[in-house]
């Protein structure tokens, strides 16, 4: 792929902050006119630095306003243990975030639910019995002060 300059960063930093912006007030934002800021958009979204474009949701506001990170642990990393939990894992719909740590735990979980029982059943009925689970360990949020997708 090739190196990006200041332009393609601006355009990514003023998508990231707005999808919805006009092709047209981009364009004004990063020094371009319009057609030049269009293809530029095209070759970023086909060398796939942008993709794709969402709405940010008010969890809270949807009643999902409890958030938990759990720490996995598998009983087996081998690379058919691990698809098999990458996949499962993909499954459950409480699962926000699933990243593989370097760390003396395999995954860290973002998970959110409406409340701490409902995350309790989620714990113990689906992550729990995730493929080569061995153990888990749960922080709980107290209060969210940084999160860039809000």
């Amino acid at each position: 792929m090739a190196e990006l300059d200041r332009i393609d960063l601006a355009i990514i930093r003023e998508l990231q902050k707005n999808g919805r912006i006009t092709v047209t007030e981009l364009a004004s934002r990063v020094g371009l006119s319009k057609t030049p800021c269009q293809v530029r958009m095209r070759r970023l979204e086909q060398q796939g630095y942008i993709t794709g474009y969402t709405a940010l949701v008010n969890q809270t506001k949807l009643g999902l306003a409890h958030i938990a990170f759990a720490q996995v642990t598998l009983n087996d990393t081998s690379s058919k243990a691990l698809a098999a939990f990458n996949a499962a894992v993909k499954e459950i719909s409480a699962v926000e975030q699933c990243h593989m740590m370097a760390a003396n735990f395999d995954y860290l979980l973002k998970v959110r639910t409406r409340n701490m029982a409902e995350y309790r059943q989620v714990l113990g009925e689906q992550i729990s019995n995730l493929p080569h689970v061995l153990q888990t360990s749960t922080f709980v949020v107290m209060e969210n002060v940084k999160d860039i997708s809000r």
